[in-house]
């Protein structure tokens, strides 16, 4: 395995680093989730996204679906996720980790009476934020809408995935 090719051309470096203090206000707050922009697609030129969700106690979370675009992976900050590997539930804790790569059928959870956080790592970064913003009204208003809003932001929900 090799590197890929440089991207950065310069002698000495330089000053681009992008801080992010903890006590940053949530981006989103919607209903039973909170999700910080850690560092969106445009942040990053498109290398990677990272979010933190911060999930109530019985937040419904992500029903089965999967990406033909990108990756997923979840990482646990605090708490008890429920997430789904396409095969099975499993519990996980402050600490687990869960890869999903693209075309990975994954779901996920708070099934807990417990707060719980984790980070969404999305790669190669996609503008991931509209649909952090809009998915809770568009899954109201639903049908035709539901569907486009979906394709355009590569979510393609299962039907009749078990579940947790």
């Amino acid at each position: 395995m090799t590197y890929p090719d440089p991207r950065y051309l310069g002698d000495h470096g330089e000053i681009s680093a992008v801080h992010r203090p903890a006590d940053t206000a949530p981006d989103i707050v919607s209903g039973t989730q909170r999700t910080h922009y850690l560092a969106t697609h445009a942040a990053t030129g498109g290398e990677f996204g990272l979010y933190r969700l911060d999930m109530s106690p019985r937040a419904p979370g992500a029903a089965t679906h999967f990406h033909r675009t990108i990756s997923e992976s979840f990482f646990v900050l605090s708490g008890a996720v429920r997430l789904y590997n396409g095969e099975r539930w499993t519990t996980c804790r402050t600490g687990d980790f869960l890869y999903v790569p693209v075309g990975g059928l994954h779901a996920f959870r708070n099934a807990s009476d417990d707060p719980a956080s984790m980070l969404l790592l999305f790669a190669p970064g996609a503008p991931r934020e509209e649909y952090f913003e809009r998915v809770a009204e568009m899954s109201l208003r639903g049908g035709r809408d539901l569907d486009e809003f979906r394709l355009r932001h590569d979510s393609y929900f299962v039907d009749g995935a078990p579940e947790s």
